[in-house]
């Protein structure tokens, strides 16, 4: 596998687009388009909230009803949540709009919004928007960062990645891109996904490695505790790769969840390390697990802890609360046994053995909490399994971007 440069238009027959439609305060761009030459496969995972905006419910009937999906219209800068009836009517409006201008069944056309919840879409702008951006759509990898930059709110810097690699014979792309800063919780978080790919591979082994790589990945990343309505992961697939048909689990099947498995856990970092005000990456690795669930448990908890959270702002090596964390996770374990330590590109450091704090230097602890890339490892010490958890540290601009967020 080779990362390379480029997002969602770095595969075979994907094109894209992006622009300002006027949604957002100032010239700032607010709508994206992709759009694949044929049809595609699709796959997609969403929001577990019960509060299910309107775009989630329109692609899951896409993603899960129609025989092909073709085209993806995202808009930031209003959510289309909590909008009933009228929001609904928006997305299938959405649909139509883009169907005419690309030539293809609206059924085949995905939606996605993102930004305030409660207000309806100003749809003169979004048919206006989308009759600007297919006439300009290009497979050219500035193409797809325009994509990638229109789809941010809070986010302060444009996340995408491409990767190759060979299947069957034939060299198969994955491009992604990605949003989301802020209300980011598990299970996924308020970000949206979008992954193209020419990979040829049948439709329930697409979805099978997306929902399984969701949860090692966006899954696993938590910046504030909110859970969004808007959460939405799109894998498209159009086969022109023209690698023999992935229809089981063989080695060509494993080589195609490899390679989507590092592009989502690219893209969660990405997310963690842009959390709102966040000035470090927060990594939480979890060892010597009995059972992978016990694991991901775990690392979950110390992830969420805003008092942890605030220790790695201030570069403080106060262990105590990790190990709290983890005694009220729910998960079993014996705090007697566990060792833990820090680690960053400053060094390596083992803080407490067996439960109990070592002779470490607060010095050399502050050193490495002070990058801007800090994993904390927890051994237990009861089997093999792991999991890793991603997050970012609390600070003071949390609260000031989010207290004046609709202004």
């Amino acid at each position: 596998m080779k990362v390379i440069k480029g997002g969602v238009t770095a595969a075979n027959g994907f094109q894209a687009a992006g622009l300002s439609a006027g949604i957002k305060k100032g010239n700032t761009k607010d709508m994206a388009m992709i759009y694949s030459i044929v049809p595609c496969k699709a796959a997609g995972t969403f929001t577990t909230n019960v509060v299910k905006a309107a775009p989630v419910k329109w692609d899951k009937e896409v993603v899960y009803h129609s025989s092909a999906a073709q085209a993806v219209i995202c808009n930031s800068g209003i959510a289309n949540a909590c909008t009933g009836e009228e929001g609904f009517g928006y997305c299938k409006k959405t649909a139509e709009i883009a169907a005419e201008v690309l030539g293809i069944p609206a059924d085949s056309v995905l939606v996605a919004s993102t930004g305030v919840i409660g207000k309806q879409l100003p749809m003169d702008k979004i048919e206006a928007g989308i009759r600007s951006m297919a006439p300009v759509l290009s497979p050219a990898g500035s193409a797809g960062t325009l994509a990638a930059e229109a789809i941010m709110t809070t986010d302060t810097v444009k996340k995408e990645i491409a990767v190759e690699v060979e299947i069957g014979g034939k060299k198969v792309t994955l491009g992604g891109m990605c949003k989301g800063s802020g209300m980011i919780h598990p299970n996924m978080c308020t970000m949206l996904g979008f992954i193209t790919t020419d990979v040829e591979i049948s439709k329930e082994l697409l979805q099978e490695a997306l929902s399984e790589s969701v949860n090692d990945t966006f899954n696993m990343v938590s910046v504030d505790g909110d859970t969004s309505t808007n959460d939405t992961v799109l894998l498209l697939a159009n086969g022109l790769a023209g690698n023999p048909v992935i229809r089981e689990k063989d080695g060509d099947y494993e080589k195609f969840a490899e390679a989507l498995n590092y592009v989502n856990t690219w893209l969660a970092k990405q997310i963690a390390a842009d959390g709102e005000g966040a000035t470090a990456l927060f990594e939480v690795k979890v060892i010597g697990a009995e059972r992978k669930e016990q694991a991901v448990t775990l690392s979950k908890s110390i992830i969420t802890s805003n008092l942890t959270k605030a220790a790695i702002f201030g570069h403080d090596a106060n262990w105590g609360r990790i190990l709290c964390a983890m005694g009220y996770s729910g998960a079993q374990f014996d705090p007697e046994k566990v060792d833990l330590y820090f680690e960053s590109a400053a060094g390596k450091l083992k803080i407490i053995e067996d439960g109990v704090a070592t002779d470490y230097s607060e010095e050399e602890a502050t050193k490495i909490l002070s990058e801007k890339a800090v994993t904390a490892i927890a051994d237990i010490k009861m089997g093999e399994a792991s999991a890793t958890a991603w997050g970012c540290d609390l600070t003071y601009d949390y609260i000031k971007i989010n207290a004046d967020y609709r202004s």
